[in-house]
């Protein structure tokens, strides 16, 4: 399976100007607003986690792959942390559109992102799913294998380190193709780029994450009973960068939560399971 999309179908790029800077993103179809968070790592884009998938919704929804600050396409928020930037950006590119209320998918980084907004602002959230982007580990190490081997690229950004991280991220190695090295070697590197990722997964900031967690007052799973929107968790089985125990508290403690977890599938469920996922997915945003 290929995880490039046909550059015949490639929707333009546009750009929305914000207080803190430009923000792109592609738009496909017809329908209530459906945004799509894309997740964190060497050489990411919007496009890349959903490209594949966006001809499936965009047949009901009017689709919206917003892209990160920071991450190399759209404008560096200047936030201390990554994640802050895109929370900002969430908001911003929400009322720079004029939409009060959608649906959103988040991958991994983009589900905890599209979490904290439902929290946040419950009025403008209609229903939200993640992928592999909720929870905590209850049995597995932390961090896990992936994020320990994305440390290791940002500390000592190699093809070797590249192709590493990658294998952690699917249950199928031969996704891993020369294409897919080549496509994120050249953003990862790119000095700006790299520099966004070391302040979100260098040593200095992964450190600084489990102290703040260790510090904080209220567990982040605990507030998850506060989203009162229906919620759809998504998790591939094999994931070895968020293992699949972190579903199990958002399981007890979202109020309008179910979990569907994918076989022979690593943490890119909507590339690894495409078909599966964005019928079980188009399901539960269709009720």
């Amino acid at each position: 399976m290929s995880t490039s999309v046909d550059s015949r179908i490639l929707p333009e790029l546009r750009e929305l100007p914000t207080e803190q800077g430009v923000l792109r993103y592609r738009e496909s179809g017809d329908g209530p607003p459906l945004l799509m968070l894309h997740g964190s790592g060497p050489g990411v884009t919007g496009w890349r986690n959903f490209g594949a998938n966006v001809p499936a919704f965009a047949a009901h929804y009017r689709t919206l792959v917003l892209e990160f600050p920071g991450f190399g396409v759209s404008d560096d928020f200047g936030a201390a942390h990554p994640m802050l930037s895109a929370q900002q950006a969430v908001g911003a590119f929400l009322d720079g559109l004029g939409l009060d209320r959608v649906r959103i998918v988040g991958n991994s980084m983009g589900g905890f992102v599209g979490t904290e907004f439902a929290l946040a602002h419950p009025e403008r959230v209609e229903r939200l799913v993640t992928i592999g982007g909720i929870g905590t580990p209850l049995f597995s190490a932390s961090p896990g294998e992936g994020i320990i081997r994305l440390g290791e690229f940002v500390e000592n950004p190699t093809r070797e380190a590249l192709t590493a991280w990658l294998y952690s991220m699917v249950y199928d190695p031969a996704l891993v193709t020369d294409e897919l090295i080549e496509q994120r070697w050249e953003q990862a590197t790119d000095p700006a780029t790299l520099e966004n990722s070391r302040r979100m997964y260098g040593r200095a900031a992964l450190a600084r994450m489990a102290e703040a967690a260790r510090a904080a007052e209220v567990p982040g799973w605990a507030k998850l009973g506060r989203i009162a929107a229906p919620v759809l968790v998504t998790w591939g089985r094999d994931d070895r960068v968020s293992p699949v125990d972190m579903a199990l508290l958002p399981l007890r403690t979202l109020r309008n939560g179910e979990i569907h977890i994918f076989p022979n599938c690593g943490h890119w469920v909507m590339i690894e399971q495409k078909e599966a996922w964005e019928a079980t997915v188009l399901a539960f945003l269709g009720r």
